[in-house]
């Protein structure tokens, strides 16, 4: 039952792998959650957390760059259907392909591609910082419990490229920011999200303990 976060230089790790043990010990979930560089620990899991910060280029080639590890991701993902979360770069690298600097595929598990913020009002500064709330696009077991809308909770941003999804069916929700911004994708057992949960205080602790009891 072991939940495997990956580490490939690109991430807040210490607090993305603190916030998971915090909730696996509040909910009862008597699992261990490792931080990895190994493929075959990544096969074994039971669910696989891929954070991320910086550039997409940087960070998919930084996964790529580890042996088996691209391999061992499609197999768990695509083959075993066992329950995966991208977290910021990390929900971006889902996308089928990146523009920021150089074009670049990603692992094209939900279709579409991650651009820059084009803000409607000037006045808005890029990148988007800060905490938003979120509007529901479509429902999604992650966010069991969790109030959204203009009064719902925070989640805390930082990011200058959005990903944007070639299909509104993959779209959980969105955070407003100059327009709409895709802050949680979907599909079958694949989940990302813009936001960084193990940041977000109330609403980002609730929605790992959904992951960590999501059975897709």
């Amino acid at each position: 039952m072991t939940v495997a976060l990956i580490d490939y230089g690109a991430g807040n790790l210490r607090s993305a792998i603190k916030g998971f043990e915090r909730v696996a010990r509040e909910i009862g979930r008597d699992q261990p959650i490792v931080l990895t560089t190994d493929p075959d620990v990544v096969a074994k899991a039971d669910r696989v957390v891929l954070p991320g910060d910086g550039a997409f280029p940087f960070c998919r080639k930084g996964l790529a760059a580890i042996p088996g590890m691209d391999e061992a991701l499609r197999d768990f993902v695509e083959h075993r259907g066992r329950p995966f979360l991208g977290i910021c770069v990390g929900m971006q690298l889902i996308a089928s392909r990146g523009i920021e600097h150089e074009p670049i595929d990603g692992f094209g598990w939900i279709e579409g591609e991650v651009r820059p913020i084009q803000p409607s009002d000037p006045a808005l500064k890029v990148p988007h910082m800060g905490w938003n709330t979120m509007e529901l696009v479509n429902p999604h077991p992650v966010l069991d419990g969790i109030a959204l809308g203009d009064d719902g909770l925070h989640a805390y941003f930082l990011h200058s490229y959005a990903f944007e999804t070639a299909h509104r069916a993959d779209l959980v929700a969105t955070a407003d920011y100059g327009g709409p911004r895709t802050a949680i994708v979907a599909r079958d057992n694949v989940v990302g999200t813009q936001f960084h949960p193990e940041k977000s205080q109330t609403l980002g602790l609730k929605l790992i303990g959904n992951f960590l009891k999501w059975a897709p």
